[in-house]
Protein backbone atom coordinates (compact mmCIF):
# COMPACT_ATOMS: atom_id res chain seq x y z
CA UNK A 1 0.00 0.00 0.00
CA UNK A 2 1.66 3.30 -1.19
CA UNK A 3 0.88 6.25 0.10
CA UNK A 4 2.55 9.66 1.37
CA UNK A 5 1.49 12.72 3.36
CA UNK A 6 1.98 15.16 6.66
CA UNK A 7 3.90 13.36 9.57
CA UNK A 8 2.56 14.68 13.61
CA UNK A 9 4.45 13.25 16.47
CA UNK A 10 2.61 13.81 19.89
CA UNK A 11 3.67 12.54 23.69
CA UNK A 12 2.42 15.31 25.95
CA UNK A 13 4.64 15.03 28.44
CA UNK A 14 3.86 17.62 30.30
CA UNK A 15 0.20 16.05 30.82
CA UNK A 16 -1.32 14.89 33.61
CA UNK A 17 -1.60 10.92 33.95
CA UNK A 18 -4.86 10.17 32.68
CA UNK A 19 -5.62 6.45 32.00
CA UNK A 20 -8.24 6.33 29.55
CA UNK A 21 -10.92 2.83 30.08
CA UNK A 22 -9.34 1.01 27.20
CA UNK A 23 -7.45 -1.37 29.59
CA UNK A 24 -5.26 -3.38 27.03
CA UNK A 25 -3.41 -2.34 23.00
CA UNK A 26 -6.02 -4.53 21.53
CA UNK A 27 -8.72 -2.65 21.84
CA UNK A 28 -7.13 0.47 21.04
CA UNK A 29 -6.36 -1.14 17.64
CA UNK A 30 -9.86 -2.24 17.36
CA UNK A 31 -11.08 1.10 17.88
CA UNK A 32 -8.49 2.46 15.44
CA UNK A 33 -9.47 0.22 12.77
CA UNK A 34 -13.39 1.00 13.32
CA UNK A 35 -12.15 4.77 12.42
CA UNK A 36 -10.64 3.75 9.35
CA UNK A 37 -13.80 1.31 8.31
CA UNK A 38 -15.86 4.65 9.09
CA UNK A 39 -13.44 6.62 6.89
CA UNK A 40 -13.95 4.21 3.75
CA UNK A 41 -11.05 2.57 4.08
CA UNK A 42 -11.20 -1.20 1.96
CA UNK A 43 -8.19 -2.21 3.40
CA UNK A 44 -6.31 -1.92 6.35
CA UNK A 45 -2.86 -3.72 7.12
CA UNK A 46 -1.82 -3.66 11.02
CA UNK A 47 1.75 -4.59 12.10
CA UNK A 48 3.17 -5.24 15.57
CA UNK A 49 6.82 -5.83 16.38
CA UNK A 50 8.11 -6.99 19.80
CA UNK A 51 11.68 -6.27 19.76
CA UNK A 52 12.60 -7.61 22.94
CA UNK A 53 16.48 -6.98 22.34
CA UNK A 54 15.71 -3.40 21.58
CA UNK A 55 12.89 -3.19 24.38
CA UNK A 56 10.89 -1.64 21.48
CA UNK A 57 6.87 -2.66 20.81
CA UNK A 58 5.84 -0.55 17.87
CA UNK A 59 2.40 -0.99 16.30
CA UNK A 60 1.59 0.11 13.05
CA UNK A 61 -2.19 0.72 11.44
CA UNK A 62 -2.46 1.58 7.75
CA UNK A 63 -5.63 1.91 5.46
CA UNK A 64 -6.75 3.48 2.39
CA UNK A 65 -9.43 5.46 3.65
CA UNK A 66 -10.15 8.99 3.04
CA UNK A 67 -7.11 10.66 4.62
CA UNK A 68 -6.65 13.92 6.73
CA UNK A 69 -5.21 17.38 5.87
CA UNK A 70 -2.72 18.96 8.83
CA UNK A 71 -5.38 20.68 10.20
CA UNK A 72 -7.57 17.45 10.77
CA UNK A 73 -4.66 15.44 11.99
CA UNK A 74 -4.13 17.93 14.61
CA UNK A 75 -8.10 18.37 15.81
CA UNK A 76 -8.68 14.11 15.95
CA UNK A 77 -6.17 14.64 19.18
CA UNK A 78 -8.96 16.76 20.82
CA UNK A 79 -10.98 13.83 22.83
CA UNK A 80 -14.25 16.62 22.15
CA UNK A 81 -14.02 16.42 18.76
CA UNK A 82 -16.13 14.25 16.11
CA UNK A 83 -17.64 14.31 12.90
CA UNK A 84 -19.87 11.70 10.73
CA UNK A 85 -16.38 10.39 9.13
CA UNK A 86 -14.04 10.44 12.24
CA UNK A 87 -16.60 10.08 14.66
CA UNK A 88 -14.96 7.91 17.23
CA UNK A 89 -11.44 8.99 16.42
CA UNK A 90 -11.55 12.04 19.18
CA UNK A 91 -11.63 9.18 21.54
CA UNK A 92 -9.04 6.81 19.95
CA UNK A 93 -6.42 8.36 19.56
CA UNK A 94 -6.37 10.66 22.44
CA UNK A 95 -6.23 7.66 25.05
CA UNK A 96 -3.45 5.74 22.42
CA UNK A 97 -0.99 8.51 22.47
CA UNK A 98 -1.22 8.72 26.79
CA UNK A 99 -0.61 4.95 26.59
CA UNK A 100 2.45 5.79 24.46
CA UNK A 101 3.73 8.63 26.92
CA UNK A 102 3.35 6.58 29.71
CA UNK A 103 5.57 3.80 28.24
CA UNK A 104 8.07 5.90 26.94
CA UNK A 105 7.17 5.79 23.95
CA UNK A 106 5.25 8.13 21.21
CA UNK A 107 2.15 8.57 18.77
CA UNK A 108 2.74 9.22 15.11
CA UNK A 109 -0.11 10.12 12.50
CA UNK A 110 0.76 10.22 9.01
CA UNK A 111 -2.08 11.39 6.63
CA UNK A 112 -3.27 13.90 3.69
CA UNK A 113 -6.45 14.10 1.79
CA UNK A 114 -7.30 10.78 -0.72
CA UNK A 115 -4.00 8.87 0.63
CA UNK A 116 -5.14 6.79 3.51
CA UNK A 117 -3.80 7.41 7.16
CA UNK A 118 -1.11 6.14 8.81
CA UNK A 119 -0.64 5.37 12.80
CA UNK A 120 2.29 4.55 14.43
CA UNK A 121 2.34 3.82 18.16
CA UNK A 122 5.74 3.02 20.34
CA UNK A 123 6.29 1.92 23.71
CA UNK A 124 9.19 0.58 25.70
CA UNK A 125 7.96 -2.90 25.69
CA UNK A 126 9.27 -3.87 29.73
CA UNK A 127 7.90 -0.74 31.32
CA UNK A 128 5.61 -0.93 34.12
CA UNK A 129 2.88 1.00 32.50
CA UNK A 130 2.86 -0.30 29.06
CA UNK A 131 -0.90 -1.71 28.35
CA UNK A 132 -0.83 -5.32 27.59
CA UNK A 133 -1.33 -5.93 24.04
CA UNK A 134 -4.32 -8.17 25.35
CA UNK A 135 -6.42 -10.83 23.15
CA UNK A 136 -5.25 -9.88 19.56
CA UNK A 137 -6.88 -13.00 18.31
CA UNK A 138 -10.23 -11.79 19.25
CA UNK A 139 -9.41 -8.49 18.07
CA UNK A 140 -8.94 -9.67 14.47
CA UNK A 141 -11.78 -12.43 14.26
CA UNK A 142 -14.01 -9.45 15.66
CA UNK A 143 -13.03 -7.26 12.38
CA UNK A 144 -13.15 -9.97 10.30
CA UNK A 145 -16.44 -11.41 10.85
CA UNK A 146 -17.56 -7.82 11.39
CA UNK A 147 -16.67 -6.27 8.47
CA UNK A 148 -15.56 -9.67 5.53
CA UNK A 149 -15.78 -7.28 2.61
CA UNK A 150 -12.98 -5.17 3.84
CA UNK A 151 -9.13 -6.82 2.96
CA UNK A 152 -7.24 -7.00 6.65
CA UNK A 153 -3.61 -8.17 7.04
CA UNK A 154 -2.35 -8.79 10.06
CA UNK A 155 1.81 -9.12 10.59
CA UNK A 156 2.58 -10.08 13.95
CA UNK A 157 6.79 -10.35 14.70
CA UNK A 158 8.51 -11.23 17.82
CA UNK A 159 12.32 -11.56 17.81
CA UNK A 160 12.58 -12.79 14.36
CA UNK A 161 9.49 -15.54 14.80
CA UNK A 162 5.76 -13.87 12.64
CA UNK A 163 2.22 -14.87 12.40
CA UNK A 164 0.59 -13.49 8.94
CA UNK A 165 -2.63 -13.43 8.01
CA UNK A 166 -3.83 -11.63 4.64
CA UNK A 167 -7.69 -12.01 4.36
CA UNK A 168 -7.84 -11.74 0.49
CA UNK A 169 -5.96 -15.08 0.24
CA UNK A 170 -8.28 -16.63 2.62
CA UNK A 171 -11.51 -15.54 0.38
CA UNK A 172 -9.55 -16.57 -2.69
CA UNK A 173 -9.01 -20.27 -1.42
CA UNK A 174 -12.58 -20.44 -0.17
CA UNK A 175 -14.37 -19.22 -3.09
CA UNK A 176 -17.90 -18.56 -2.60
CA UNK A 177 -17.98 -19.61 1.37
CA UNK A 178 -18.58 -16.06 2.96
CA UNK A 179 -15.61 -15.08 5.83
CA UNK A 180 -18.68 -15.34 8.34
CA UNK A 181 -20.11 -18.36 7.73
CA UNK A 182 -20.28 -20.24 11.30
CA UNK A 183 -17.60 -22.91 9.96
CA UNK A 184 -15.15 -20.51 8.58
CA UNK A 185 -15.18 -18.16 12.20
CA UNK A 186 -14.57 -21.47 14.11
CA UNK A 187 -11.59 -22.39 11.83
CA UNK A 188 -10.41 -18.89 11.89
CA UNK A 189 -10.18 -18.37 15.44
CA UNK A 190 -8.48 -21.86 15.90
CA UNK A 191 -5.42 -20.91 13.11
CA UNK A 192 -5.06 -17.38 14.61
CA UNK A 193 -4.95 -18.58 18.44
CA UNK A 194 -2.71 -21.27 17.29
CA UNK A 195 -0.30 -18.45 15.04
CA UNK A 196 0.17 -16.41 18.09
CA UNK A 197 0.16 -19.10 21.03
CA UNK A 198 2.79 -20.56 19.10
CA UNK A 199 4.68 -16.91 18.79
CA UNK A 200 4.63 -16.57 22.68
CA UNK A 201 1.26 -13.38 22.00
Amino acid sequence: MKWSGNFTRWGFPDEDDRVGSVQDLSLHILDIVENSLAAGARRVEIRIDENLKEDRMTIEIVDDGCGMDEEMMQRVLDPFFTTKIVRRVGLGLPLLSESCRMSNGELGLQSSPGQGTKVRATFQHSHIDRKPLGNMGETLVTLIVGHPEVDLFYEHRKDGAFFSLDTPEIKAALGDIPLNEPRVISALRSHILEGLEELGS
